[in-house]
């Protein structure tokens, strides 16, 4: 089965939200948007679902052809079976175990003193980098996207903890706000789709 989505003039997170559901009916989808960003979240999200993406580009349009795996694969998303008794237990023990994920919403850290807070999260990010364990995922939202792009006193940090390994993802919908899309540094752009799945699926989550 075929269909067709027309994402255009759609804010983020609508364009992966609207190819999500549009994978669990249809093999086979088009998605038509008509930015990069919400091209690149929409392809992002369709290859973290094993799908094939063939992109093309007209007009400041594009056309994202994405074909599920024929295996079948994860792509549709669908509800595993529910498990029973113990094994629910050790489950819920292995998510519990999941990946670390810190959010960062703002470019300070605290209330109170703005200037202290700034210090103390130069300070925090530094230190860091020189720690034993790591997040698996950074994200930044709000003011905290501030900390990722150009000029940033902290890029280097942020350089060092993505060379360990680190994943970032840096809210396009923030970064856009702020006028600020053209002056990021290090991570991905990302979404809210990205966000509150990688949010939902850590074992431990904490916000600065």
């Amino acid at each position: 089965m075929k269909k067709e989505v027309d994402a255009r003039g759609r804010a983020c997170p609508e364009p992966v939200v609207l190819t999500k559901k549009a994978l669990e009916t249809a093999d086979e989808i088009t998605v038509i948007v008509d930015n990069s960003t919400a091209e690149e979240n929409v392809r992002r999200f369709a290859v973290s679902r094993k799908c094939t993406v063939q992109v093309e580009r007209q007009g400041g349009e594009s056309s994202l052809l994405i074909k599920k795996p024929l295996h079948g694969g994860d792509s549709s998303g669908a509800r595993k079976a529910e498990i029973p008794g113990h094994a629910q237990d050790e489950a819920l023990r292995q998510a519990a175990s999941g990946p670390l994920v810190l959010v960062i919403a703002s470019d300070r850290m605290g209330a109170g003193n703005d200037e202290l807070g700034m210090v103390l999260m130069r300070s925090f990010l530094h230190t860091l980098g020189e720690a034993e364990q790591s997040p698996d995922t950074m994200i930044f939202f709000n003011t905290g996207v501030r900390l990722a792009v150009q000029g940033s006193e902290v890029l280097d940090d942020l350089r060092a903890l993505c060379n360990k390994g680190v994943r970032m993802l840096v809210c396009g919908t923030c970064l856009g706000f702020f006028e600020m899309k053209d002056k990021l540094a290090v991570g991905q752009v990302s979404n809210m789709y990205d966000i509150t799945e990688t949010m939902l699926g850590a074992g431990k989550v904490i916000r600065l």
